[in-house]
C-alpha cells in the first residue's frame, strides 16, 4: 500500500506556519488529518486522484463509498455542485457548519471521479472550525476529508484518537483539541427538488424541517451507497455492542445516559455516562471518546443504556446502531 512510512508529524493548530505547513502538504498529494466542529477529518486534495487513493488505502476503506469534499464558502461551493431551491436555502441556514449537501456535480466541477465513486452527484460541506477553514483557504483547493480513522472504527474526536488508528500512515494532524459537535455532520440529498436525509447528524431533523417549511424524510437504501456514513457497519469499536439495555451483564462495560441506571451496572468492569445531567448536546460531544475508553477496558461486550431519538438522539442512536450492526 503506498501510505505513509515515517512517523505522522502533530502540528500545532493555532500556527499560521503549521497551518501553512499542512496546506503545502496537501497540494503535493500528501495526507493530512485536521479537527473539523464534528470531528477530525482526513484530508487530501479532492482533485489529486492519486491522492484520493492513499486515503482509502490509509483508511482501508471500500472504494464505493464516496467522500465529502469540504470548501471554505458557498462561491467555492457554486463551482463544485449545482444547488436548487431547497439546497440554497439549507445553504444560507446552516453554512458554515455541520451539514453536508449531495447535489448533481457542476460541469465545471474538478473534485475527481475516485472521490465521488464514480457518481454523477458530490458530497460538499463547509465546516466552521477556524482550523478548517483556514487549512481550506490556504490549501485553495477543495479537500475530502472522511473521519481519520481506519474504515469501520470508531469516528476520532482528537488528535490522539487520530493518532491511534493512523500514526505513520499519514503525514500530519493538526492538533486542534477536542471537536465541538462530536458527530459527523447532516448528510441531505437534494437532487429531484425533494429533500432528503441520507445521514442524521450535527443538524436535527427539526431545524431542516424548520428552514424548509416540510418534512425531510430518509432516502431509500436501494441504489447503493449514495454518501459518506451509510454502511450498515460502521463507527464500530472492537467490543461488541448491545442497545437499549435495562440490565447489564456480568464482565460488560456500561454506556449510560442520565440520571437512572440500568439494573446490574456494578457488575460492570468500566462506567460511563454520556450526560448525566440527559443534555444529548453533551453525548454527542462525548459519544466516540467514549466507545474508544470502554473500548480500552477490555470488555468483551459495551451496553449502552437507552438514548431518546428526538433532536440529536437520532444522530447518536445511528451511530451506535451502526456500531452494534452484524460485522
Amino acid at each position: 500500500m503506498r501510505v505513509a512510512t515515517m512517523p505522522t508529524r502533530r502540528l500545532p493548530a493555532a500556527d499560521p506556519a503549521a497551518i501553512a505547513d499542512a496546506a503545502a502538504l496537501l497540494r503535493a498529494g500528501a495526507l493530512v488529518a485536521f479537527p473539523t466542529e464534528t470531528v477530525y477529518g482526513l484530508g487530501a486534495d479532492a482533485t489529486d486522484s492519486a491522492a484520493v487513493v492513499r486515503i482509502y488505502e490509509a483508511k482501508q476503506r471500500p472504494r464505493f463509498n464516496p467522500l465529502i469534499a469540504h470548501l471554505p464558502d458557498v462561491a467555492a461551493v457554486e463551482g463544485q455542485g449545482v444547488l436548487d431551491a431547497p439546497a440554497r436555502r439549507l445553504a444560507e441556514a446552516f453554512w458554515p457548519g455541520p451539514l453536508t449537501l449531495v447535489v448533481p456535480r457542476a460541469p465545471g466541477g474538478d473534485v475527481c471521479d475516485v472521490a465521488r465513486a464514480g457518481l454523477d452527484t458530490v458530497a460538499l460541506r463547509v465546516p466552521a472550525h477556524p482550523v478548517a477553514h483556514a487549512l481550506l483557504v490556504a490549501a485553495g483547493r477543495p479537500i475530502v476529508a472522511p473521519s481519520a480513522n481506519r474504515s469501520g472504527r470508531v469516528s476520532p474526536t482528537a488528535a490522539d484518537h487520530v493518532l491511534e488508528d493512523l500514526d505513520g500512515r499519514i503525514a500530519a494532524v493538526l492538533d486542534g483539541g477536542e471537536t465541538p459537535v462530536g458527530v459527523e455532520s447532516t448528510i441531505v440529498a437534494c437532487l429531484d427538488g425533494t429533500p432528503r436525509l441520507l445521514r442524521p447528524g450535527g443538524i436535527p431533523r427539526a431545524a431542516l424541517e424548520a428552514v424548509l417549511g416540510a418534512r425531510i424524510d430518509a432516502a431509500q437504501a436501494e441504489g447503493g451507497v449514495r454518501a459518506p456514513g451509510m454502511l450498515a457497519s460502521h463507527y464500530a469499536p472492537r467490543a461488541r455492542v448491545r442497545l437499549d439495555v435495562t440490565e447489564i451483564r456480568d464482565g460488560e462495560a456500561a454506556l449510560l445516559f442520565g440520571e437512572g441506571e440500568p439494573e446490574g451496572c456494578a457488575r460492570a468492569v468500566a462506567t460511563l455516562n454520556l450526560s448525566a445531567r440527559g443534555d444529548l448536546a453533551e453525548a454527542a460531544a462525548r459519544l466516540f471518546a467514549a466507545l474508544r475508553r470502554l473500548d480500552a477496558s477490555g470488555a468483551a461486550t459495551i451496553a449502552v443504556a437507552p438514548i431518546p431519538a428526538e433532536g440529536l438522539g437520532e444522530a447518536i442512536r445511528d451511530r451506535l446502531a451502526r456500531a452494534a450492526a452484524e460485522r
